[in-house]
């Protein structure tokens, strides 16, 4: 009786069923801060200020920065192989300097001169990645290049701006979108939200989307699961050249000329937006929709110092620089958790 005992005491007593604990993830962190941000700037704003609260005004933030829009998202998928392009800002000049000199000195279409500048920016953009995969070179230097090349090609266009008449880039940059009430958006904005659908469709739904978070987690796991690294590297590339291309489209529009001096600086803004939006510097974590709100940030900072009347321009930048050191920090302290 007593070894009956025993047995039944050293027998495993059945345990209760794992409760699966969903806990919150991390990565997550960054963009969700950033929209909770965005949020309380756009409450201050509407308590601080008469008229702020308003649906132009904040479809405003999007009519003005839809250039900057479309060229952080080609941004965001280079940042999230991990590289850097910093060609951004000279390729919108020279997509506006090539839009302006064929259509007013040379009577060239509208319509041939679109299609052509967003292939020539999207070779532009092959030709850096193919350097930077197939020579392994550091990404910063060759986009350094790449911006100095294509400032170059301005000036050799023309010193001056080229300001643009023809009608139908008049009659675009004029077009509004009635969507209720006084409320409206312009054909720019249209197409940088078409190109947020199209950027976020292309990162989580397809493979080229699927290998670009991978080669930012780790490349050469990439590589081993068989992935096409290769090409996909020359590919993000490619995409920011043509983004780029395309945000200068949208810039003449909104511009109405051609000059080698626009976009100065514009290849920083765009990187704050996308590491504002989320977007791990190191690669492989970030999501194109964070980049929206990225945009959306700088615009409410310029949008609030403008309603205020009483601070300088100069006080975005500072804005811009003090969210970017607050994200950074943000993003070293995901980086350095453990399990990363």
């Amino acid at each position: 009786m007593s070894a009956d005992l025993r047995l039944l005491a050293d027998a495993p007593r059945p345990t209760a069923p794992a409760v699966r604990q969903r806990r919150f993830d991390p990565k997550y962190a960054p963009v969700l801060v950033t929209i909770a941000l965005f949020a309380a700037l756009c409450a201050l704003g509407s308590v601080a200020y008469t008229g702020f609260f308003s649906a132009q005004v904040f479809l405003n933030l999007l009519i003005d920065n839809a250039f900057l829009c479309i060229a952080a998202v080609g941004l965001t998928f280079v940042i999230l192989s991990g590289g850097i392009d910093l060609s951004v800002g000279a390729v919108i000049a020279l997509t506006t300097m090539v839009s302006a000199s064929p259509v007013e000195r040379h009577g060239w279409s509208p319509f041939a001169v679109i299609p052509l500048v967003l292939v020539l920016g999207t070779a532009f953009g092959t030709v850096m990645g193919v350097l930077i995969e197939r020579f392994r070179l550091q990404p910063f230097i060759v986009t350094l290049a790449g911006m100095f090349l294509a400032r170059g090609l301005c000036y050799l266009i023309s010193i001056d701006s080229i300001s643009i008449g023809d009608p139908f880039y008049a009659s675009v940059s004029q077009v509004r979108i009635a969507l209720w009430e006084d409320a409206s958006l312009s054909i720019s904005a249209v197409i940088a939200l078409l190109v947020v659908l199209a950027g976020a469709v292309l990162a989580h739904w397809t493979q080229f989307g699927r290998t670009v978070y991978a080669i930012g987690g780790n490349e050469q796991s990439a590589v081993l699961m068989g992935l096409p690294v290769r090409s996909t590297l020359v590919g993000v590339y490619a995409l920011s050249g043509f983004c780029s291309a395309l945000a200068g489209v949208v810039f003449t529009f909104y511009m109405l000329s051609g000059y080698g001096l626009h976009a100065v600086g514009l290849e920083l803004d765009a990187i704050a937006a996308v590491v504002i939006g989320g977007t791990l510097l190191s690669g492989g974590v970030g999501y194109v929709f964070g980049t929206l709100f990225g945009v959306l940030m700088l615009g409410i900072i310029q949008t609030l110092i403008m309603f205020d009347g009483s601070l300088s321009s100069w006080w975005t930048r500072i804005a811009i620089g003090g969210l970017l050191f607050a994200f950074c920090l943000l993003q070293r302290l995901f980086e350095a958790r453990p399990g990363r």
